[in-house]
């Protein structure tokens, strides 16, 4: 029993482990999912005013989880506090396993998110592994008694805090100069255009199409090939799928770039020739306090578009910087939410193709 507690112990440790520090890497991106399930709850009338708040703090939240998650993880290796740990490891395990229970059965979120953006799973496969993660955590709650420490209680301490300490850390680092490993769609050596096409291998959803007629006040429905003659009136059309396809969607569906009178202009960008810069400046809320570089980047630069969700305050906040011909384009704001995971950031491109990533802690060292 002893060495099947162990192995239990070793797997579900080391998952939990490996979970937190793939979210560690991107906690924005862990934030932005925890905002699509408050608004989901807010949006089906669950305690709308409490998921706007929670909406508001989704940041804190996820960095809590994440710390929480390595931490769990590290106390269930090292034996740490073991009937406390094993209690913590069964609750979380029920939450996220209601989370990704909710994300398999009402479709109304793709995915959980369990993994980050590095590892994507199904939800049929996200909750499969909760499942057998709970079995896990009830069995090492049955047999507590197996769980030996491998430390002393005041040297367990200490790893208990070093682990805290160093998955803040990284945290802290990546808020502030991007994922320490891109898994976005956005990342360095990506081409933009090439992932806005459709996969070659992409099987189109087939639709069944109704249409809605009036004549003398009386509404009818008519198949496609069946439609009435003049004297009916057009009403509306109904489309339902017979039939779902797959592959379908392309890995970046969702990038528009405008300009300030609403021309499309992303096609145009993208083909620039030869090497450009990106300036990702999402909005002005949290932007980093008396900061200049910014402005010293313009000035050094003449070749960078500025792309942001907020182009008259942006504007403003140049105006009385001296940088005439300034190029502002629009986006929307949940795009730049991917594109930039810090605000503001910095592309370097070469026509459609990402080369190089800053966040703005490191636009000085840009050449």
């Amino acid at each position: 029993m002893r060495t099947a507690v162990t192995a239990a112990r070793i797997i579900t440790g080391a998952l939990f482990i490996f979970s937190g520090l793939v979210k560690a890497i991107d906690p924005k991106g862990l934030a932005y999912k925890m905002q699509e399930f408050f608004e989901a709850w807010s949006g089906s009338g669950f305690m709308p005013g409490l998921m706007k708040t929670f909406d508001n703090h989704a940041l804190t939240f996820a960095i809590i989880m994440i710390t929480l998650e390595v931490v769990v993880g590290v106390a269930l290796l090292i034996g740490w506090k073991k009937r406390i740990t094993v209690w913590l490891l069964l609750l979380l395990m029920a939450f996220f396993t209601f989370l990704t229970s909710y994300v398999l059965f009402t479709g109304k979120i793709r995915a959980c998110g369990c993994f980050g953006d590095c590892i994507p799973l199904t939800p049929i496969q996200t909750f499969t592994k909760d499942i057998i993660l709970v079995v896990l955590a009830i069995f090492l709650l049955l047999n507590t008694k197996y769980i030996r420490p491998v430390a002393k209680p005041f040297f367990s301490a200490l790893y208990i805090l070093a682990a805290t300490f160093l998955v803040l850390l990284l945290q802290w680092y990546v808020l502030r100069n991007l994922p320490v490993v891109d898994c976005l769609a956005y990342k360095k050596g990506n081409n933009i255009v090439e992932l806005m096409k459709m996969p070659p291998n992409a099987v189109p959803d087939k639709y069944d199409y109704v249409f809605v007629y009036k004549k003398d006040g009386v509404k009818k429905e008519f198949k496609a090939d069946a439609t009435p003659d003049s004297t009916w009136e057009f009403v509306d059309r109904k489309q339902t799928i017979v039939q779902k396809g797959s592959n379908n969607i392309p890995v970046i569906s969702d990038f528009s770039l405008t300009t300030e009178n609403g021309t499309d202009s992303t096609d145009a960008v993208l083909n620039t020739a030869g090497e450009y810069y990106l300036l990702f400046i999402k909005d002005l809320t949290g932007y980093p306090h008396n900061w200049n570089d910014d402005i010293d980047l313009l000035r050094r630069k003449n070749n960078i578009f500025i792309v942001t969700a907020q182009p008259g305050k942006v504007k403003e906040r140049f105006q009385g910087a001296q940088l005439p011909g300034i190029k502002i384009l629009t986006a929307d704001a949940t795009v730049l939410k991917t594109v930039a995971r810090v605000n503001p950031t910095l592309y370097l491109m070469n026509g459609p193709v990402v080369k190089r990533k800053w966040g703005w802690p490191n636009f000085k060292n840009v050449k």
